[in-house]
């Protein structure tokens, strides 16, 4: 007599958060094209069957990613924000600039979906960035407002062109050094000279 797998029942949400798991999972490992529902099941440990009762169809499952990829990317942005030291642009720059990283590059971290058609890249690049400029205009614009004068004109479209920018250089010519990040930075959004006593 052969044994039978018991099967684990958990609640909807716990089993959709799994499969959107391993679908990231996945997608960082073969890119969207290559990730089948068979691939998502069988790291979750689950029928395909099932991962079609959760989620639908593929078009579904990518945009539970793209929706949990742009979260972690905001959450992260929101973090970034609080660890700040009031004063210390350039290593706000920096730091920023490791997290633009992260996020957008494909080889920037194991766990990043590598959204490799172009539809869905696009989507996540422009839903991305308006929810990372949404979260600055929460956060980081107002606390440099409260202590230095902005001098740039239509903030918020700068943002967007500036992080646009960023995530396409990254993407493109993932070597240029940080450095130079920095300095585009520093000069589009005319950022004001560090000075020993805002330290």
């Amino acid at each position: 007599m052969t044994e039978r797998k018991q099967r684990s029942v958990k609640a909807p949400d716990v089993r959709r958060e799994e499969i959107v798991r391993a679908a990231r999972e996945e997608f960082a490992a073969r890119g969207v094209r290559g990730t089948t529902f068979q691939h998502v099941a069988d790291r979750v440990g689950v029928t395909r069957g099932l991962v079609y009762h959760y989620v639908g169809d593929m078009d579904a499952l990518v945009e539970l990613v793209v929706d949990a990829s742009i979260a972690d990317f905001v959450e992260d942005v929101r973090r970034w924000d609080a660890a700040r030291r009031p004063g210390d642009i350039d290593g706000a720059v920096v730091e920023c600039i490791a997290l633009v990283r992260r996020h957008v590059h494909p080889d920037g971290t194991p766990s990043a979906p590598r959204f490799d058609d172009v539809a869905t890249s696009l989507q996540f690049l422009d839903r991305a960035v308006e929810a990372v400029v949404d979260t600055l205009e929460q956060t980081t614009i107002p606390a440099y407002a409260a202590r230095h004068t902005i001098e740039i004109a239509h903030v918020r479209e700068t943002f967007v062109v500036l992080v646009h920018g960023l995530v396409a250089l990254v993407r493109s010519q993932p070597d240029t050094p940080d450095d130079v990040l920095a300095t585009i930075v520093r000069q589009t959004l005319r950022l004001a000279t560090p000075t020993p006593a805002a330290d």
